[in-house]
């Protein structure tokens, strides 16, 4: 644990200056702060929350200015304490440092961080006073002292400005800035920041989690702000010729020795992998096994959600910079691993996603009776249906098994698909089912009928078919060390439920056979793609993975993220044969070990502006059909919801003993 000279953090005065070694205080908040990389020492950190110094010798007048610099650069200006305060803070620190005369003096310049914390109307200009005003009170005595010395030396280090539900979001995204364009009334430039991060906004703004809106500080108010509302909604306004201007313009120049990649997969991770690979210059084909493009989030994902023209349009990005399909090409059928580096590729991108469904294990289980149905199975069949390659018929009533988005999937295609009932059962309570929560309440409205804390014991056949479940009901142990509590079975309390059809969504897995051991890929414990968590290379040089084959079944926006975070690799790996250190995936790892954006009250006044949500088509209406539920909203609409945003900026800061090392990300 790194010993603390001196700070303020959380409202408490930190002085060990003069103490000995066991008399000084500890702060639980140092953990992890020794170092910022490998043999770099952290010598003073600075936040919202406060500041924290390690080493005596560090310039807090050149550290608070690198900090305030950096907050005159990312105000809005929309209000004057920030605009004009970060402005006079920043020059007068600056005069200090070189040992000039400044505009201000200390007590002008604690007035108005003070000023600005009081008076600022977003949460960067309410909070990058905080620390500095704190150092004025409280440690006076080493501002006037390094006043008296003169010029300050050079200091090295970094700052990060982030918010709340950028953290949250996988793909970092920064989201209280596209929300400001649209308030600005200027979607195209929204567009462009989503856009920086993966290609498939509009998919994206359909389907997503919304990790970002659960951390969303305005949940402390009324609403989270409909932040995938809105992300559509500048998509949908944007799509076509505007969005590739976008693409275009940031894409760099072919490179001069072409160095090909393969990725292998046309998923959510492939795509998002040769999109940010093309951009960077390099030639990409990207091999699929399926006909289409859009992986698990074409077949799995039912129209009604998604449609397909939105998803293919997006994909199609990838040809319009330059890259390639090629269709019906599937690892372990067509080709190996060493038939891609045979044919020229320089490195290769494993998304092969979890395309296998996982069986129940019970009594009477057979996969091949008929009215039994993998969960991707059956969205696989569903899909050809709406797309008119094959007919699917369904009728009587179907049970699904399971809890998350893609059971929700097929409850909901069952009754699209004609069943005349459909029952979802799941062997814990519904506070703890994975699927999103939107999606749950959808599919009651629709008519689903839930068996919470009930699972299935025996399938019960005759005459070669599915003719019913056998369900036991769950009671709930102790909460374990996450908090999570364990379910077991209630002895007596076993029920048939009668089914033409029962669909098993209980997870996903890799499909066997996609890789041999002649790939010299290893696996994991849950038969995922091993991989390094920093750069997600495998066990084989040149080759990395990402999405669900490396992670297990999880969401678009992992699966985008992973995407963006090989190709980053990818490209060092190619230009530089060595995958460089992320600053900024660092300071992450700080304020996320710390919980340093976490937060259970707003300490200002904010008036209530309740959300904005899309239209959607009437239940009964929309029970027996595929169309699209949501509809967008209008920008009247968009830019009242985007005035709910709080820009809940914040900005931390690094001082470190040596240079921290430039990487991608």
């Amino acid at each position: 644990m790194a010993h603390l000279e001196y700070g303020f953090w959380n409202g408490e005065v930190l002085d060990n200056r003069g103490r000995p070694p066991g008399e000084a205080k500890a702060l639980a908040a140092l953990r992890g702060m020794d170092e910022f990389n490998e043999g770099n020492a952290i010598r003073a950190f600075f936040g919202d929350r406060g500041f924290l110094v390690f080493d005596a010798r560090v310039n807090l007048i050149d550290a608070f200015w690198r900090y305030m610099k950096t907050a005159a650069e990312q105000s809005c200006g929309k209000c004057t304490p920030c605009r004009m305060g970060t402005l006079l803070v920043r020059d007068s620190l600056d005069a200090m440092r070189h040992g000039r005369n400044s505009r201000l003096d200390l007590d002008g310049i604690g007035m108005l961080a003070r000023q600005m914390t009081e008076t600022s109307l977003c949460g960067l200009g309410k909070t990058c006073g905080l620390a500095l005003a704190a150092a004025l009170e409280h440690f006076r005595d080493v501002l006037e002292a390094e006043l008296a010395r003169g010029k300050a030396p050079g200091q090295h280090g970094m700052e990060y400005m982030t918010a709340p539900c950028i953290e949250a979001c996988p793909s970092k995204v920064n989201v209280p800035r596209y929300i400001d364009y649209i308030r600005d009334g200027k979607p195209e430039h929204s567009l462009g920041v989503i856009l920086q991060k993966y290609p498939m906004a509009a998919t994206c703004g359909r389907v997503c989690v919304r990790f970002c809106e659960m951390a969303c500080r305005r949940n402390l108010v009324d609403n989270a702000v409909g932040i995938k509302t809105l992300k559509r909604y500048v998509a949908d306004q944007q799509q076509g010729e505007r969005a590739l201007q976008f693409t275009h313009s940031q894409a760099a120049a072919p490179m001069e020795k072409p160095m090909p990649v393969a990725v292998v997969g046309a998923g959510p991770a492939g795509v998002s992998c040769a999109y940010h690979l093309l951009l960077r210059g390099h030639q990409v084909n990207v091999l699929e096994a399926m006909d289409e493009a859009g992986g698990m989030a074409a077949i799995g994902i039912p129209s009604y959600r998604l449609p397909k023209d939105v998803l293919q349009r997006e994909a199609e990005t990838i040809v319009t910079l330059g890259g390639r399909f090629l269709f019906g090409q599937a690892l372990g059928r067509n080709f190996s691993i060493d038939d891609l580096f045979a044919r020229g590729y320089r490195a290769v991108f494993l998304a092969l996603g979890c395309q296998q469904g996982t069986l129940l294990n019970v009594a009477g289980e057979d996969p091949a009776m008929e009215g039994y149905e993998p969960g991707i199975g059956f969205l696989l069949k569903v899909h050809d249906h709406v797309a008119g390659t094959r007919p699917l018929q369904l009728a009587g009533t179907v049970v699904v098994v399971g809890g998350g988005n893609v059971a929700m999937d097929c409850a909901r295609s069952a009754l699209r698909m004609g069943a005349e009932a459909v029952h979802v059962v799941y062997r814990r309570s519904e506070a703890d089912m994975p699927a999103d929560h939107e999606e749950i309440e959808a599919a009651k409205r629709e008519g689903v009928v839930f068996h919470f804390l009930a699972n299935p014991s025996r399938i019960l056949a005759g005459e070669g078919r599915v003719r019913g479940v056998e369900i036991v009901a769950m009671r709930q142990g102790d909460p374990d060390r996450r908090g999570r509590r364990g379910v077991e079975p209630v002895p007596g309390t076993e029920s048939a439920l009668a089914c033409t059809t029962l669909i098993a969504a209980i997870g996903q897995q890799v499909r066997e056979g996609v890789l041999s051991e002649a790939d010299g890929i290893e696996l994991d414990r849950w038969n995922c793609i091993a991989t390094e968590p920093a750069s997600l290379a495998t066990s084989r040089e040149g080759v990395f993975a990402g999405g669900d084959c490396a992670t297990g079944a999880s969401t678009l926006i992992h699966a985008m993220a992973a995407g963006l975070k090989a190709a980053r690799s990818i490209d060092d790996y190619l230009r530089l044969g060595h995958v460089r250190f992320a600053p900024r995936s660092r300071m992450r790892q700080i304020l996320n070990q710390h919980r340093m954006l976490a937060s259970d009250s707003i300490e200002y006044p904010v008036r209530a502006l309740y959300r904005i949500f899309p239209e959607e088509l009437a239940p009964e209406t929309r029970r027996r059909m595929f169309e699209e539920v949501e509809r967008t909203i209008c920008a009247e609409d968009a830019y009242r919801e985007a005035n709910r945003c709080l820009r809940c900026y914040r900005i931390y800061s690094v001082i470190t003993d040596l240079p921290i090392p430039q990487g991608n990300a």
